[in-house]
């Protein structure tokens, strides 16, 4: 297939256009490079610089190539700065979509893959949290995945396209490969900033400590992003008849204070934290129970948290300034 991936060049996005390429899959690049790397897109895709939120630059990669399904990655995925600037997420993520989409109908392209999150479920009644959970979105950024979410209900009802959400509990981890890793200009996922302040000695705040869990921080599902672009695959796959909603993780929760003892055990070195307010937007718990895909589609989890972070850590040696390298 011909296989449009937006935000290719980002974190998530470059892992699944890797697993891609080595299916055999002619893969096309859009990004604008915000947020993402032009060193991460693998050199086997084509790239398009461009920006979903206008409309032009969306037609002119569906007038030059003819696809045969999207993958969306790109979009704006900070809770906090969600809850700070709503319509950052409520305006452009949902905006870049519906160009997206009417795109998608004028010239027949029928299958869709969502980078969707686990911020749906905002206040969970039953852990783990399967797919038949109240949608109950704990931020903008989450309500921002619902809305896409909702309408691609209606185009598959209207127009038969079909889709997979995929709803992620944390993506963690750098590809086997050692190409990739996560580099974010201001990173602020929990591993990338645990090993930053290992090699770097910096002291490091967890944001609250005053959580309904046993050691009283956050508890979070972490999924290795090599198993998710294994599920993103074999989702392309399933969808070619019914349209399909899939929860990963790894159905395993560890607290901040367990990723951190990790990231000492694998670093070797001590890490100095210390506790601060919590962050606006974060439940107590959430893991997520991948059940169905595991019964659908036969996927499971190979890495460990501990797989996770080796990964993440070789990445992060190798790359010390990242993609500046």
């Amino acid at each position: 297939m011909r296989i449009l991936v937006t935000g290719g060049a980002g974190y998530v996005g470059s892992h699944i256009v890797e697993a891609l390429v080595a299916a055999k899959h002619k893969v096309v690049v859009f990004d604008d490079l915000s947020m993402g790397h032009r060193q991460a897109v693998h050199p086997r895709a084509e790239f398009f610089k461009g920006d979903l939120r206008k409309k032009a630059d969306v037609a002119k990669v569906f007038k030059k190539y003819k696809f045969d399904a999207v993958f969306h990655f790109a979009a704006r995925s900070l809770v906090g700065q969600s809850m700070r600037d709503p319509m950052l997420y409520l305006g452009d993520n949902v905006v870049s979509a519906v160009n997206l989409f009417e795109e998608m109908i004028k010239n027949e392209v029928g299958k869709f893959i969502l980078s969707s999150t686990a911020n749906l479920f905002g206040d969970p009644t039953k852990i783990p949290i399967s797919e038949k959970e109240a949608i109950t979105p704990g931020s903008p950024y989450g309500e921002s995945k619902n809305i896409i979410e909702r309408e691609l209900f209606w185009l598959d009802k209207t127009v038969g396209m079909k889709y997979a959400c995929l709803r992620y509990f944390n993506a963690a981890g750098a590809s086997l490969s050692g190409r990739i890793g996560e580099d974010h200009r201001r990173e602020t996922h929990l591993i990338p900033c645990l090993i930053s302040a290992a090699l770097e000695n910096k002291k490091f705040i967890v944001n609250g400590n005053d959580y309904k869990t046993p050691d009283g921080t956050c508890i979070r599902d972490y999924v290795h992003v090599s198993d998710l672009a294994r599920a993103h695959l074999l989702a392309l796959k399933a969808i070619g008849l019914k349209s399909r909603i899939y929860n990963l993780g790894s159905g395993k929760g560890y607290s901040i204070i367990e990723v951190i003892r990790t990231v000492e055990t694998e670093t070797g070195k001590k890490i100095n934290f210390g506790f601060g307010p919590r962050r606006a937007g974060d439940p107590d718990k959430l893991i997520a129970s991948s059940a169905r895909i595991k019964r659908e589609l036969g996927w499971k989890p190979k890495y460990s948290l501990t797989e996770i972070v080796e990964t993440a850590y070789k990445w992060h040696l190798s790359h010390p300034k990242g993609y500046a390298k």
